[in-house]
């Protein structure tokens, strides 16, 4: 067969030889545990003893060679075998667990793959090999996931980081990285991590949130929809900003959904994250230093490489430092329409952000200049943030107007206004227009773009 490395007539000193080694380590526990947790616990120590067998079985460099279903097939013929030198019985459900689980840690993500599969599961947080959280509909619950132990799970935080380039160790240790569908990932481990090692999974949709998708939620109202599409279509510069899990990626993936096919967009990001469903997508990646510090590729430095690509749009997955500078500067020459995302907790606190990073790009400038740079190339910002119940919403729609004396100037479209939470804790409001026109409505009339006169009427409740 393909996964045999030894040859046969050597099977039975093998089982011999592995019933001594093997045995002494899980025999004594199947005798033992009796409960639940501990029947759970044998089982994982069963699962990682064939996980190990079948490792010194199969031939690993034809594992990416083959179909899942046949490899499936294969471990399911060897796992009996294995199971003899334990003297375990199983039935029948656990033994099909078994096959998947056993799938899950050649092929897979060990433990993490079962919440990674579950749509309900939006985040999975890892505390040590021994404590796992997942979110779904927004609030925190742990899960009966566990690790054999911490170099377990750090086996799995290496194959994830590996996958994608990357590299987690004493010297290096904490990183940023995706998973194959775009899930975030950011590990952490000794010796900045204390209590083991941590691991955090923001998983996306295998299909992007649309915008109708995020009226449906009740995220953005059908009103103000249809203002953004405006100003996307009509190529305003949009800033959106939001806290952490806000859901600004998710509003950037699906203002994007309004992008003529015939633009050419450029994408910059630290870990590609960006689900553009345009065709003519050039996606960039930044580079971490390698071993000996260096090969190092920023955002900045790709910022600066996109502005000869001969880009329409360049959507900058977030700003964190010096390519603020540039990106203003692309803003204001000619490539407009771009868009980026920043952390910050209202519209006027992403400014003073945009402010401080364009500082820290090394540029000496007068705040003035700073500020007349921001007013020039922003136009619309969008702040987005993730309510007490857990619900993401957009909470502002506002647009920078220019500049008064050294102050930036700015105006409020649309909000949510909170009134109170109900005896379930969930925030009770609604979405409402100020009144005020913004002014870029007469540059989308130039783009063929005209918004009804009813959608800022202030006495109208969105819905």
């Amino acid at each position: 067969m393909w996964q045999i490395k030894r040859p046969p007539g050597e099977e039975k000193q093998e089982r011999q030889a592995e019933q001594q080694s093997a045995a002494p380590d899980v025999a004594p526990v199947i005798q033992l545990n009796t409960g639940a947790d501990q029947r759970q616990d044998t089982l994982l120590r069963l699962r990682m003893a064939i996980h190990q067998g079948l490792l010194d079985r199969l031939n690993l460099s034809m594992l990416d060679k083959l179909p899942e279903e046949q490899i499936k097939s294969e471990i399911t013929q060897l796992i009996p075998e294995l199971l003899v030198t334990f003297d375990q019985p199983l039935n029948r459900e656990e033994r099909s667990n078994l096959v998947d689980e056993v799938m899950d840690e050649l092929l897979g993500l060990g433990p993490l793959e079962p919440l990674l599969k579950d749509e309900t599961v939006t985040d999975v947080l890892v505390n040590g090999s021994q404590i796992v959280f997942v979110e779904r509909s927004g609030v925190l619950e742990r899960a009966p996931t566990r690790f054999q132990d911490e170099k377990h799970l750090m086996r799995i935080i290496q194959k994830i980081v590996s996958a994608v380039g990357r590299r987690i160790d004493e010297s290096s240790p904490f990183v940023d990285a995706r998973l194959r569908d775009g899930s975030r990932v950011n590990a952490i481990i000794a010796p900045l991590a204390l209590d083991g090692s941590l691991l955090s999974i923001r998983k996306f949709a295998k299909i992007p949130i649309s915008m109708k998708k995020l009226i449906d939620l009740e995220s953005v109202p059908q009103a103000m929809a249809e203002v953004l599409a405006a100003i996307v279509r009509s190529r305003r510069n949009v800033l959106i900003s939001g806290g952490t899990g806000s859901g600004k990626t998710t509003m950037l993936n699906a203002l994007s959904s309004f992008i003529d096919e015939r633009e050419r967009i450029v994408t910059i990001e630290d870990s590609a994250e960006l689900q553009l469903q345009q065709i003519h997508v050039a996606r960039l990646e930044t580079r971490p230093p390698n071993i000996e510090g260096r090969g190092e590729v920023s955002q900045r430095d790709l910022v600066k490489n996109a502005l000869r690509m001969r880009p329409d749009r360049i959507i900058v997955g977030e700003v964190r430092a010096g390519e603020a500078f540039d990106m203003l500067q692309a803003m204001n020459t000619g490539h407009d329409g771009s868009m980026t995302t920043v952390h910050a907790n209202n519209p006027r606190d992403s400014l003073s952000r945009l402010e401080q990073m364009v500082l820290m790009s090394g540029i000496d400038m007068p705040q003035r200049a700073v500020r007349a740079q921001i007013a020039s190339a922003i136009n619309v910002v969008l702040q987005v943030s993730r309510l007490s119940d857990g619900r993401r919403k957009v909470t502002s729609l506002s647009e920078i107007t220019g500049m008064e004396g050294e102050t930036i100037t700015m105006q409020e479209i649309f909000r949510f206004k909170k009134t109170g939470i109900d005896e379930s804790n969930k925030v009770i409001g609604h979405f409402e227009a100020t009144g005020i026109r913004p002014k870029f409505l007469l540059e989308a009339e130039t783009y063929g773009v005209s918004l009804p006169a009813e959608l800022f009427r202030p006495e109208l409740k969105l819905t």
